[in-house]
Parts: C-alpha cells; structure tokens; sequence
C-alpha cells in the first residue's frame, strides 16, 4: 500500500510517464513540450505540498522521539517553518493555514512608495550610520520618526531627516 494519496501518485505518474516519454523520443513531434513537462513538475510539486503522507511522516517521527530540529532537517526546512507547518491538531493546522492564506489575498506583496518621510534604512544609508543608530537618535530625540499604519494593518517606521 503506497503512503502517498491517490492525488499524489497521479501526478508522480503523469510527470514519469512525461519523462519516459521525454527520454524515448526519436523526435520532437512525439517529445513532451517544455511547458508541458514545467506544468507536471509544478503538479507534482503541488501535490506532494498537500499530500498528507508528510504530515503523518512528521507525527509518526515525534511519536518516535524525534525533534522538531531533526523533522526540519529532514524536510529542508527551520524548525519553526517545521513547526508552524505540522504543529498541532488538524483543526490547529488548518485554522494557521486559511489565516496565512487569507493575509495573502489580502495584502499586497510590496512595500508602497508613496509613504511620507523614509524608512529606517534609507535614513541610515543618507546619514551614512547604521539602522541601530536612527533608532538611538529617534529615543534620544534627535530624529523625529512615526509610525504609518495603511487600512490594511500593515505598519511602518517613517523618519523625518531635519532637511527633509
């Protein structure tokens, strides 16, 4: 009986037989596109991201002693990102994973540009300190700096350089 789920094997299928098919090829006309192989890889790796084999992989090996820095390694991942993956119940996974899932639809992926004064970094790059020593002058009252929070929640550092 294979461990992983009827999904799973599937795709795994479909990418080996792309690959057979990729291998055996005498000429392009019979040969697997580009796209088409780029698409069963992407499947494949999809597939195995949602496969349950690895959460019960992760169980099996904490019921067994196993640390959560020994999982991370065998998953290629830190222990935290190990832990925030496979932690818990399923219910407790699940609730992590649709709150991930929903700041992502929600938040656009870039800092916007249009914030007043600079970011910590470009007031340390202007004044040629590090960013440890803008916040120093900010508490020391030096620098005058605020916090700009968007509709979204998302939070930024400004710093208003005396010229500015």
């Amino acid at each position: 009986m294979s461990f992983l789920s009827a999904e799973t094997a599937r795709a795994l299928a479909e990418l080996v037989g792309l690959d057979a098919l990729h291998g055996d090829a005498a000429d392009d006309e019979t040969d697997a596109s580009p796209l088409e192989r780029l698409r069963g890889i992407r499947s494949l790796v999809a597939a195995l991201e949602a496969d349950p084999a690895s959460l019960s992989a992760v169980r099996e090996a904490l019921d067994a002693g196993r640390t959560w820095d020994e999982i991370a390694d065998a998953a290629g991942l830190s222990a935290s990102a190990a832990k925030y993956r496979w932690a818990g119940d399923d219910a407790e996974i699940e609730a992590r994973h649709e709150a991930s899932r929903k700041r992502k639809r929600e938040r656009p992926s870039s800092v916007p540009t249009e914030l007043p004064g600079r970011s910590v970094s470009e007031a340390a790059a202007k004044l040629g300190v590090t960013p440890q020593a803008i916040y120093q002058r900010v508490t020391r009252g030096l620098l005058r700096a605020e916090t700009v929070e968007l509709a979204d929640g998302r939070k930024y550092k400004r710093v208003f350089l005396p010229e500015e």
